[in-house]
């Protein structure tokens, strides 16, 4: 089965549109009593469990997963709940895959809840498909159970599965499973690949009306375009200056920074435009490293200067003073805001030009449509897409 995610992001988009509120101060008293990471009024989060099907029909699925992971990451970043910019959390299963454990429905947890972009990337390209058993209730059941969704009701909470067989299979009733989302506050978004009436007549489209989510039948051969533009070299030596601007620290520092250039590559293996994407991601507030770069551990708080080991700094740090290494870190973190500032600027012309080239050639129907919609109900619940 092969299927467009381009419409995952047009359909996360439409839910965080309707879900996100704008007022956030009304919660302020449920915040007080829970943990501060999770209902902080001032501080949201997309949380996005992608439910993808790696039976043997899936090579497809996966490959326009892959294809298209940084257009859905950058229509994220646009995204304004109110006043504030929500964080953006994915998780990843597979099923469907006989190369899974029988005994746990043929599923398993690639990834829980992350906001590390690179590590989603590698996750994705390491998935393989396999014939199997389809248990979509199952699938849906698990992600609900074994994932962190959290407590704010300012948090949108979006499962997306997509599949081919019928939504009814395996031992988990999908009505129990969307009951239970329901309790979580969670939204079931259900890709049919292949007809629609089929879809419907085989459960996918209920799926997705139990928890008020969007049912979508999607042509099996659309094929990822990316469209190139006359700034997209610019762009891309811009990426090179902006990834020597992460100092490595810890035990995990060249390791993540090495995983951080093998994304580079797997990005550019589809085109140079969807390179393009990929730095257009890594300019926005959702690429964050702080668990291995020194300049956003240092700006998130996540380590203080002083109590850093001189065994766990680069070479470039060893032995230097606490100022030494503050100054050096400023410098860094500068250096990537101006970097970051001149990838974006450039990037609004990017898409102009793009929208042009669109405009000329074959259009997507029901993507369009889509995006009309999400616009004018946008406007209607006073949601903002910068």
């Amino acid at each position: 089965m092969k299927t467009n995610i381009k419409t995952f992001i047009l359909s996360i988009a439409l839910v965080a549109f309707l879900a996100c509120k704008a007022d956030n101060k009304k919660n302020d008293q449920a915040f007080n009593s829970v943990k501060k990471t999770e209902h902080k009024p001032d501080k949201q989060y997309i949380k996005v469990a992608l439910l993808l099907d790696t039976s043997n029909s899936m090579d497809g699925l996966i490959d326009q997963a892959k294809a298209q992971l940084w257009d859905i990451v950058n229509e994220l970043s646009y995204a304004k709940c109110g006043t504030h910019k929500p964080d953006l959390q994915i998780a990843l299963y597979e099923y469907g895959n006989d190369r899974l454990n029988s005994r746990e429905g043929y599923i398993r947890q690639v990834l829980s809840f992350s906001t590390d972009l690179d590590e989603i990337s590698k996750e994705l390209f390491s998935l393989t498909t396999n014939g199997g058993e389809e248990y979509c209730g199952q699938v849906i059941q698990t992600s609900l159970n074994q994932l962190s969704w959290g407590k704010n009701p300012d948090d949108l909470k979006l499962i997306f599965i997509a599949g081919n067989e019928p939504f009814t299979q395996g031992k988990i009733n999908y009505k129990d499973a969307s009951s239970n989302a329901n309790e979580k506050d969670v939204t079931i978004n259900t890709i049919f690949c292949g007809n629609y009436n089929q879809g419907i007549s085989s459960n996918w489209k209920d799926g997705a009306q139990l928890t008020n989510g969007d049912y979508m039948a999607i042509n099996q051969n659309k094929t990822t375009v990316h469209i190139a533009s006359p700034y997209d070299d610019e762009i891309l030596i811009l990426n090179q200056k902006l990834n020597k601007t992460y100092v490595i620290y810890g035990t995990r520092g060249r390791e993540k920074l090495a995983m951080q250039a093998e994304q580079d590559i797997n990005a550019s293996s589809y085109s140079k435009a969807n390179a393009v994407k990929r730095t257009v991601s890594k300019s926005s507030h959702l690429y964050k490293n702080k668990s291995w770069d020194l300049v956003d551990a240092v700006e998130q708080e996540e380590v203080a200067i002083e109590d850093l080991k001189d065994t766990s700094l680069p070479e470039a740090l060893k032995g230097k003073t606490k100022k030494e290494i503050e100054t050096y870190v400023s410098q860094k973190s500068k250096e990537r805001e101006t970097i970051k500032r001149k990838i974006q600027e450039l990037n609004k012309k990017r898409k102009s030009y793009v929208m042009e080239q669109k405009k000329e050639g074959a259009k997507n129907g029901l993507e369009n449509a889509m995006v009309k919609a999400i616009k004018e109900q946008a406007q209607r619940k006073k949601y903002s897409w910068k």
